[in-house]
């Protein structure tokens, strides 16, 4: 049986430490694990945080070189890919894939086309509409950075053997399914308790 009181006694604690943050066994049962099972789990989480950090350390320094914010980075991410697929990005698509509303779009459109990033063009089968292209100086400032910088995710995953990169699709499909937040009777809601 784990001792937790004696494996924090023998390692030093990380704020992500399931001891740390579970010293009882509220929310998960550790009787059958060793303490090498333990941490050793400790180091994927702690992995995980570490990617998290240096994710979002990526993104801020992107958006700030691009003087853009999350969500124009993720419209011009869906546009550079419609345009390497030959796809006709639309207005409509582009706010399906971003989940915001017509007048959302159309604001943020404004936006990203009065600063040079995306240019809108007739489209060419539908008279009603407009097809949407990243700026060819947008393209190539989002592609040498941030592409850059996110094909390592390829460069690592490419490192692995096929077994591996097996392993650890089940392992994030498996730990996206718990911790996913849909069908909680608690989301969307607020807490009397939390102040």
């Amino acid at each position: 049986m784990h001792d937790a009181t004696e494996h924090r006694q023998a390692s030093p604690w990380t704020a992500f430490d399931i001891d740390s943050n579970d010293p009882h066994g509220e929310l998960v049962d550790r009787s059958a694990l060793t303490p090498e099972d333990v941490a050793q789990i400790d180091a994927v989480m702690a992995a995980l945080v570490a990617l998290r950090r240096v994710e979002d350390e990526l993104s801020r320094a992107s958006q700030e070189y691009m003087r853009l914010n999350s969500t124009d980075m993720r419209a011009l991410h869906f546009l550079i890919i419609c345009g390497h697929r030959g796809e006709i990005a639309t207005a409509g698509a582009l706010g399906a894939h971003l989940g915001l509303s017509s007048g959302a779009t159309t604001k943020m459109l404004d936006r990203l086309a009065a600063a040079g990033h995306v240019e809108r063009h007739p489209h060419p089968h539908d008279r009603r509409s407009v097809c949407l292209t990243v700026d060819p100086a947008t393209r190539d400032a989002a592609m040498s950075t941030m592409g850059r910088q996110q094909a390592g995710r390829f460069r690592a995953a490419a490192r692995l053997t096929p077994q591996e990169r097996e392993i650890v699709e089940r392992f994030l499909t498996d730990m996206a399914r718990e911790i996913s937040p849909e069908g909680l009777d608690w989301v969307g809601s607020r807490s009397d308790d939390a102040r």
